[in-house]
């Protein structure tokens, strides 16, 4: 996969508090992997270099609103889950009371690289795809044709970003270690099943060490 900054693009997917803040509330679930991995660094890296070297960087978050608890008759697992933990929850679609350093936030060390007027921040997808929001538009609009990827979690909204991702026919490269994923004593761990599925789907499974060095 050919890196080039007028056809590639950084893509961060919910870079916000509940996810990856030790405050947050998967943090029992997830903070093994996102230690280790040094996923935030990492995170960081990809924006540093993407705002160095020219780079558009889009973000695709996630959140929730009272209408969304009240009214859905159905969720799986992880869904009925983030429900019950208030992941990612906000006051409404148009209301920002209580947003600031609230778990649907951005992590601090991250808003000067999002809230800088450039990174294109997408409406909210609603489960785990970009099937529900606008960002395949607002990619095809700039003209991008390749992604890198990066974000949380590793085995769900970044896998189903991918996967869709694919079927657009975008060509993508995920950042292994700009992720992290959950670990469910029954479940399993979700990290090592993403690896193994980027491995047979992405057209490149980077380090972060590689893809700053390829985006030069």
């Amino acid at each position: 996969m050919d890196i080039r900054k007028n056809d590639t693009a950084v893509v961060i997917i919910d870079p916000q508090n509940d996810v990856l803040s030790e405050k947050g509330a998967n943090w029992a679930a997830v903070g093994a992997s996102v230690t280790e991995n040094g996923t935030v660094a990492n995170i960081s890296r990809l924006f540093e270099a993407a705002k160095a070297n020219g780079y558009e960087v889009f973000i695709s978050p996630h959140y929730f609103y009272p209408t969304d608890y009240g009214g859905w008759k159905f969720n799986g697992p992880l869904e009925a889950d983030e429900f019950k933990t208030r992941t990612f929850a906000r006051s409404g679609p148009l209301d920002l009371t209580g947003l600031a350093s609230s778990g649907a936030d951005w992590l601090d060390r991250f808003k000067p690289h999002i809230d800088d007027g450039k990174t294109i921040v997408v409406s909210p997808h609603k489960v785990f795809g970009p099937q529900t929001n606008d960002l395949v538009l607002q990619l095809r609009k700039r003209g991008i044709g390749k992604i890198i990827l990066g974000g949380m979690l590793a085995n769900m909204c970044v896998e189903s970003h991918l996967r869709e991702f694919l079927e657009q026919g975008f060509q993508v490269a995920v950042v292994k270690d700009a992720v992290a994923g959950p670990r469910h004593p029954e479940w399993g761990d979700g990290y090592h099943a993403a690896l193994i599925n980027y491995r047979f789907l992405a057209h490149a499974v980077l380090s972060t060490d590689e893809t700053v060095d390829r985006m030069r």
